[in-house]
């Protein structure tokens, strides 16, 4: 099931866009290598700990969550992103990580049924993110973690703006439009996560390169192949498309390592906790008046042993 505002996103990740990342899945984990370790330190799994990988892609912030956690369940757009992440999963023998395809902003995941939900550069594209995230509290237990990474502003991502820049994009996207740049704005966040039952938001930059390629050619080539590099290639008669290819190459060699071409980024590392909530319902004559007192506490269960991905209804 996917949500009607979330229709045109599911289009392209379930499409080209999800077949080029699923078919690269080694060079896009290798370009957020930097990201990595961090983000995991920040996402703190522990060995009790039932995890959703939100926007999971090929898995890689998955399986690394499931090598330590209890149980790890992997929610993606892409038919072909979940399929190659099943199949890397399989072949690192992770038996406690399964992978769905499905819409997070609408997804059933069963009430209070996670203690931590990790998105690594994938929660920026819901179509209402109101909707989304709170699905994802109510999936949480009272207090549970979400951590998320998400793109700052787009000038100050200079792996896009060099490419956007050599291909001869013109203008940005909307502020909070669905896209990389969507939770860009602490403050629209912050406001957002408030509303959907999060509280103890937090917001760390994180400033580390991007690695488009091992060399300027790899660069030159994986940037162009893009979704992104396609698109604006596409629009370019031949003559064209031969200009804006040089002055790619010459902005990867101007980036050029002797450890890869690698071009600053700037992200944010947000965290939160779903809002405590005292799950309660009214005790047989009560007729429903809290003033009665007539109450009794609801224990939050937790997902026990079972053949069924974790958390879902």
């Amino acid at each position: 099931m996917v949500a009607p505002s979330n229709a045109e996103m599911a289009s392209a990740w379930d499409g080209d866009e999800g077949a080029h990342w699923a078919a690269h899945a080694e060079r896009y984990d290798a370009a957020m290598g930097a990201h990595r370790p961090i983000f995991n330190a920040r996402a703190a799994i522990t060995a009790t700990d039932t995890v959703l990988d939100v926007g999971c892609g090929n898995g890689e912030s998955a399986r690394d969550a499931a090598r330590a956690a209890k149980a790890v369940l992997g929610v993606d757009l892409s038919a072909a992103m979940v399929r190659r992440a099943r199949e890397r999963a399989a072949t690192e023998g992770l038996a406690n990580v399964t992978f769905e395809q499905g819409d997070a902003q609408v997804y059933p995941f069963r009430p209070a049924s996670f203690d931590v939900v990790i998105s690594r550069a994938g929660a920026m594209f819901f179509g209402d993110r109101a909707a989304a995230f709170a699905n994802l509290a109510r999936a949480l237990r009272p207090g549970g973690r979400m951590v998320l990474l998400a793109w700052q502003a787009l000038h100050r991502n200079d792996w896009i703006t060099v490419i956007l820049d050599s291909l001869g994009a013109d203008g940005s996207p909307p502020p909070g439009a669905p896209g990389p740049f969507a939770l860009a704005d602490p403050d629209m966040v912050t406001e957002t996560l408030v509303k959907a039952g999060f509280r103890n938001i937090g917001f760390e930059s994180l400033d580390v390169p991007v690695c488009l390629g091992a060399d300027v050619d790899d660069a030159t080539a994986f940037a162009a192949g893009t979704g992104l590099g396609r698109s604006l290639l596409g629009r370019l008669d031949e003559t064209g498309r031969a200009q804006a290819l040089a002055r790619l190459r010459n902005t990867m060699a101007a980036h050029a390592t002797a450890d890869g071409v690698h071009i600053g980024s700037s992200a944010w590392l947000i965290t939160a906790r779903a809002r405590p909530v005292d799950l309660v319902e009214p005790r047989r004559g009560s007729g429903g008046d809290p003033a009665r007192r007539g109450f009794v506490r609801i224990p939050v269960l937790y997902p026990g042993e079972a053949a069924t991905p974790p958390g879902v209804a």
